[in-house]
């Protein structure tokens, strides 16, 4: 089979990885597939791969010009991208995102193709009620909707009447490993880490990421240990968390914490894809207490890495995690976070939260999703090729 997968971004995001991730192992199998994304700086993807990418040439909106405008540009941009006479046609077409779920209904609508697969990762609350509408036209108008974990399968059963497949995630285990590399000393001394307890969180400042309730839990723990160091990575979106920050900024002003490489806040911005490794590897734990997740790739990451996790005690974590294969808490309260940080310091229960996150991790290979997605796209191209039975 020829598979396009379709991203919203060239950017480390969840649903950016998952297609990556998916298509190399689709490759592996033997399928043809190969992800595509807006590309507006013509750099490519984040990272190399071992599948085909194309980047789509998307044009400039200006910063100023809204989501809406973004989110519309954007769909416009893939649908020229598919509609030139030269642009290569594939078996299937399977969208990441609201962006180019929407580019493939309008193409399906004018008959450029017969039809398309969509996953959902998660579903945004967007303060544009038009970026909302748009966002849910791209799911209810695929042809068959998969999901990532069972708590989006159930919001899309119950709240929008749609039934989904699950295929879950997985993780790079020859990437994500416990094993020490030079690039980690390299990292130690880029980020400024100092020999204290070290806190990963990843996804930059976002609400989504509770970012500001890890910082209030930080900021508890620095009262013992003020040789403490928060690591903030990531944070390439399209969306405007400028709320968030606002908030985030003012604790750090309010507490006189210093920041920037060996400071008590690192916040790293965008990194290569290679250095996630070593920032697992460098942290005493993850800090993940996620308000909204589609599944929670970074946790598994760590947890390949040999780190400990924090996570909230809510679903999909709850999906796919047993009770002693990371450190629960309750995400709204910054009290259950920093103790939970306390705890991921206590030598025996770091140990034991170390081993059991490499068995849980053992069963999450990309191999298996990737098998799971080939039995879906042979149902759909099956389905779609089997004849409408006469009824008399």
């Amino acid at each position: 089979m020829s598979v396009a997968l379709l991203a919203h971004s060239t950017n480390p995001r969840g649903g950016v990885v998952h297609a990556l991730e998916l298509a190399e192992a689709l490759t592996a199998l033997g399928q043809h597939a190969v992800v595509h994304a807006p590309d507006p700086a013509g750099r490519g993807f984040f990272r190399t791969t071992r599948c085909g990418t194309v980047g789509v040439p998307a044009r400039p909106v200006p910063p100023d010009a809204g989501l809406r405008a973004l989110v519309e540009t954007r769909i416009a941009d893939y649908v020229a991208h598919f509609s030139q006479p030269g642009a290569a046609r594939f078996d299937l077409y399977h969208a990441q995102d609201g962006i180019s779920g929407n580019a493939l209904a309008d193409l399906r609508e004018r008959g450029a193709i017969p039809g398309y697969l969509y996953t959902v990762h998660h579903i945004d609350g967007f303060d544009d009620p038009a970026v909302d509408a748009l966002q849910m036209r791209a799911i209810r108008s695929a042809d068959r909707v998969l999901c990532v974990s069972r708590l989006w399968r159930d919001v899309l059963a119950q709240e929008h009447g749609i039934d989904a497949t699950i295929v879950g995630n997985g993780v790079d285990r020859d990437r994500f490993t416990p094993d020490s590399v030079a690039a980690d000393a390299d990292w130690r001394g880029r980020l400024g880490l100092t020999g204290g307890p070290v806190f990963l969180s990843v996804g930059g400042v976002e609400a989504r990421k509770n970012s500001v309730r890890i910082l209030d839990a930080f900021r508890e723990i620095r009262h013992d240990r003020p040789d403490a160091q928060l690591v903030v990575a990531g944070g390439a979106s399209l969306l405007d968390h400028s709320p968030e920050l606002l908030a985030f900024d003012a604790r750090i002003a309010a507490d006189g914490l210093s920041t920037g490489p060996g400071g008590a806040v690192v916040r790293t911005g965008p990194l290569p894809d290679a250095a996630m490794p070593s920032l697992y590897r460098l942290a005493d734990a993850l800090v993940f207490p996620s308000l909204r997740e589609g599944f929670g790739l970074a946790v598994l990451e760590a947890m390949a890495c040999g780190t400990p996790t924090i996570v909230p005690a809510i679903a999909p974590f709850t999906e796919h995690l047993e009770p002693g294969d990371a450190e629960w808490v309750d995400p709204l309260d910054s009290g259950s976070i920093a103790r939970a940080m306390r705890a991921v310091l206590e030598p025996r229960r770091a140990d034991a939260l170390r081993g059991a996150g490499l068995l849980r991790t053992a069963g999450f290979g990309w191999e298996r999703c990737a098998a799971r997605h080939v039995a879906e796209y042979t149902r759909f191209l099956t389905d779609r090729r089997s004849p409408v039975p006469c009824l008399k």
